[in-house]
């Protein structure tokens, strides 16, 4: 295991900051990290599509140039089966994974891999679609606590700390869920002192809020459409703190669609159905907000709709892109225009950037075909880019096309989809599957720190 490197960071400049800093409390602590000759710690990356739920992070500095193999290598460290995504707090990175028919959740050194807690327990879970044992939603981090929801429908919430169990429901006990096709598979959403989960029950609790501190049910938003693979984001629409869910499980015939709640009392605001028409189908991309449009989208038969939320909270599809169908990952949004990786299947996914205003579709670019159902982060004025056998590369997008700027093959192996997740300057990958050279399933932390 390697170590880190030391940070190599030139003092602020004190005019730059007095520039950014316009109130006195914020001023006097960058003032201190100026003085003490320290940086004012990076972005963290808390839950699932990072800080602002938009696959994108404000860190600059990145390395953007590397050797043929990549990165530089900081530490890995073995993992369980799944296809979840660490959280990044406070210099720890939690991963939680599968082992046999326990779960696992680790706290890791996000310097240098060293554990620093694990709890584990039993999740026994057998779909009869297959899909994999492991989890696939994600840990998620918020006001030192750790919340995770397992493929079994056990919520436990963490101390960040120590690991400590802080309560546990067993929603499958507490609540007559529908069925799902391959277990839970929506990450928690922590805001405002609540952990809001995806549920579908047969008394139409879509999802459900539970205090974050206490685990009790505090709203649940009635509907009846049940629970997908799509995490929930949250958003402030209209000045108004909403939850935006794009729902619809395991229903004959099947139904679903973007819901929009009110983040404090639960109340469905709109439903816009939008839901492929096969019974074995899955929604799995999160929604994507930009201004007052949200853009969900699965990849069976409808493809990708972009909905617009009027004042009053009417909501109608502005566009429909039946082959903006993006599916085990989530598009990213950036000045004016929506970029993601669409296909179902491997063979035919192309990166394809589509008008947000009109829904035309501005290019189309399968990159060579290396990268398949790739993830994307907006990060350091470009585009981060995994594709889902290991490649990374650093892409220019733009309304005018793709250009590729570095790449390199980080390992060989399937089911990649995993996004990455960027945090003080490292970043984290997760190999899912056995890869070739005897590769593993682990986390590899690599360093994109610039000198």
């Amino acid at each position: 295991m390697e170590s880190g490197k030391q940070e190599n960071r030139k003092k602020p400049d004190l005019a730059f900051l007095l520039s950014c800093f316009p109130d006195s409390i914020s001023l006097a602590l960058a003032l201190v990290a100026a003085l003490s000759g320290g940086s004012a710690r990076a972005a963290d990356w808390p839950h699932f599509l990072g800080p602002k739920y938009d696959n994108s992070s404000t860190e600059t500095g990145l390395l953007h140039e590397w050797p043929k193999d990549g990165p530089r290598k900081l530490w890995e460290s073995p993992k369980g089966a799944g296809h979840s995504a660490p959280a990044v707090s406070g210099g720890k990175a939690v991963v939680f994974s599968a082992e046999g028919e326990n779960e696992v959740v680790e706290a890791l050194d996000a310097a240098n891999g060293a554990r620093l807690w694990r709890v584990s327990y039993a999740a026994p879970y057998t779909s009869k679609y297959g899909g994999g044992s492991g989890p696939c939603t994600n840990p998620t981090i918020a006001d030192g606590r750790v919340f995770t929801l397992g493929i079994s429908s056990t919520l436990h919430c963490l101390d960040l700390a120590t690991g400590k169990v802080v309560w546990k429901r067993d929603l499958a006990a507490d609540y007559e869920l529908l069925p799902t096709f391959f277990g839970q598979g929506g990450t928690p959403l922590a805001i405002g002192g609540r952990v809001i989960v995806s549920l579908g029950t047969r008394d139409q609790k879509s999802l459900v809020a539970f205090d974050a501190a206490t685990g009790k049910e505090v709203w649940a938003a009635k509907h009846a459409w049940g629970s997908s693979y799509s995490s929930p984001v949250t958003a402030t629409l209209h000045g108004r703190e909403c939850v935006l869910a794009y729902q619809g499980g395991m229903s004959d015939p099947p139904t679903g669609g973007l819901l929009i709640i009110d983040a404090k009392t639960g109340a469905v605001i709109s439903a816009t159905p939008h839901r492929a028409k096969m019974f074995a189908s899955a929604s799995i991309s999160a929604p994507v907000v930009a201004g007052s449009r949200v853009f969900v989208a699965e990849a069976y038969t409808e493809g990708g709709m972009c909905v617009e939320i009027a004042a009053d909270f009417s909501a109608k599809p502005a566009w429909l892109a039946p082959k903006f169908d993006t599916y085990i990952v989530t598009a990213v949004a950036h000045e004016g225009a929506l970029y993601g990786f669409a296909g179902q299947h491997q063979q035919n996914a192309e990166l394809a950037c589509y008008d947000l205003a009109t829904g035309k579709v501005l290019w189309r670019d399968e990159l060579g075909g290396k990268f398949q159902r790739a993830s994307l982060v907006r990060v350091d004025g470009a585009f981060l880019c995994l594709g889902e056998n290991g490649d990374l590369a650093w892409l220019d997008l733009s309304p005018r096309g793709a250009v590729v700027k570095t790449r390199a093959t980080l390992f060989h192996a399937p089911e990649t989809w995993t996004p990455p997740v960027i945090s003080d300057g490292r970043l984290f990958i997760c190999q899912n599957q056995p890869g070739s050279g005897g590769t593993k399933p682990r986390i590899i932390c690599y360093d994109l720190r610039g000198e």
